[in-house]
């Protein structure tokens, strides 16, 4: 009963337009003196303290960082010329190199948002320039962008490591096949599409402009290497991997290609600090949350109910799947991950599903998530900038969604897609 009270209450503050952050505080603020009394909110400030300041969040607003500074010096730009010279002289070649530098980008900045941000200005217009429709430039650049939040390092796994208290490393290894799968079938759905629709080519294949490319794209490059190269041959922690990121981007941007001038750097630092306190205000929060859920038992009466139904994990998994890309629909990332995490630990735990493997899982469904209206906080920002409606949008987007769900499939029943990697380094 106290858990339907907490849900109604929660859900009542979101429809009329309540932040979220603010609404998971003040649901469980409420029921911490509902259940005792005003020595309940004693912890409640160390709390919101203590949930924003562990060390692996710290790479959240580093990773965001980079991500600006990344969109501001430079950098996306001479990426997309690189991807562009590659395999842009195929037929609808523009959305092939849309889905191949957000892989790239992915690799760097962790975030579907500024994935959207930096290649959707500069890869939207130019395909709508080449007779393509709005609705698919804004579907190809939003679904690819929500794949590579997969691909590390990523900050939904940052974030699921940390309140799950799973290895961030193994998370980013085990995100490696699927995203690469993923986007592999993303491209063929492109090549697709472009047949289907006679898309246009774009300039014939040339050794020269592929060399000239890849040499002013050298330092861009060179970024995914010295950050996963740190992360997953153990020199640096995803932490400090982050902080090498911006200090990377800032170098690289500022020194290298002298684009990042102060006036940039301003805004950069302005644009990251604004994501940034978004996301950590709703980990404080779901701190609060999380310790009135566990007071009241929540999570393990949960776990117990489902385990005496059915101790199939297989079983669990559909179920779960269903929940996830049910909250993904009306949630933001961060929000499901905060909300649903402290609840289904114990479960998964009891029924023998490695975190490892779920946080995998996780991700994916809030990737489809944010391509399903009404919150669909990426494919809204793509739709923004093709200045195009966001039903005719999804309706475009159906297939990009699809080989999300296929792959969301795959992994859940195929493990050994995502942990292979894990159980060859790590275990």
């Amino acid at each position: 009963m106290t858990a339907l009270l907490i849900f109604i209450g929660l859900l009542g503050l979101i429809l009329i337009n309540v932040p979220i952050a603010v609404a998971i505080c003040a649901v469980a603020l409420v029921g911490m003196v509902a259940m005792s009394g005003e020595l309940g909110l004693y912890n409640a400030a160390l709390t919101l303290f203590d949930g924003a300041t562990s060390f692996p969040l710290i790479a959240i607003p580093l990773f965001i960082l980079a991500g600006a500074l990344m969109n501001t010096g430079g950098i996306s730009r001479r990426l997309i010329a690189f991807v562009s010279a590659l395999i842009g002289f195929a037929r609808g070649g523009l959305a092939m190199v849309n889905v191949g530098v957000s892989l790239f980008f992915a690799e760097i900045s962790g975030s579907a948002v500024a994935d959207v941000a930096a290649i959707g200005s500069v890869l939207i217009p130019a395909m709508k320039e080449r007779r393509y429709k709005p609705a698919f430039a804004a579907a190809v650049t939003s679904s690819s962008a929500s794949l590579a939040i997969i691909i590390p390092p990523s900050i939904p796994m940052i974030l699921y490591g940390a309140m799950a208290d799973t290895s961030i490393v193994q998370l980013f290894v085990a995100g490696v096949v699927p995203g690469l799968l993923g986007g592999f079938a993303m491209l063929c759905l492109c090549y697709w599409f472009a047949r289907r629709y006679n898309l246009p080519r774009e300039e014939a294949f040339s050794l020269p402009r592929l060399g000239k490319a890849a040499r002013e794209a050298f330092w861009a490059l060179l970024l995914p290497v010295i950050i996963l190269g740190g992360i997953f041959g153990g020199i640096v922690t995803a932490t400090e991997g982050a902080g090498l990121a911006v200090v990377a981007a800032l170098l690289i941007g500022g020194l290298i290609y002298r684009e990042l001038k102060l006036k940039e750097l301003y805004n950069a630092l302005v644009e990251g600090v604004t994501q940034t306190a978004v996301v950590m205000l709703l980990v404080a929060t779901s701190a609060v949350l999380g310790l009135h859920l566990t007071e009241i038992e929540l999570p393990q009466n949960l776990a117990r109910a489902i385990t005496e139904a059915t101790s199939n994990k297989y079983v669990v998994l559909i179920l779960l799947n269903i929940l996830l890309l049910v909250m993904g629909m009306f949630l933001h990332g961060a929000a499901a991950i905060i909300l649903v995490v402290p609840i289904v630990l114990p479960l998964i735990h009891a029924v023998g599903i490695d975190p490892v493997h779920f946080g995998i899982v996780l991700t994916l469904n809030l990737a489809i998530g944010q391509q399903t209206p009404p919150v669909a906080s990426v494919l809204v920002t793509a739709c923004s900038i093709a200045k195009t409606d966001i039903w005719e949008t999804t309706k475009t987007n159906l297939p990009f969604i699809g080989v999300l769900l296929v792959m969301v499939l795959l992994v859940t029943y195929v493990p050994a897609v995502p942990m292979t990697l894990v159980e060859i380094f790590y275990r």
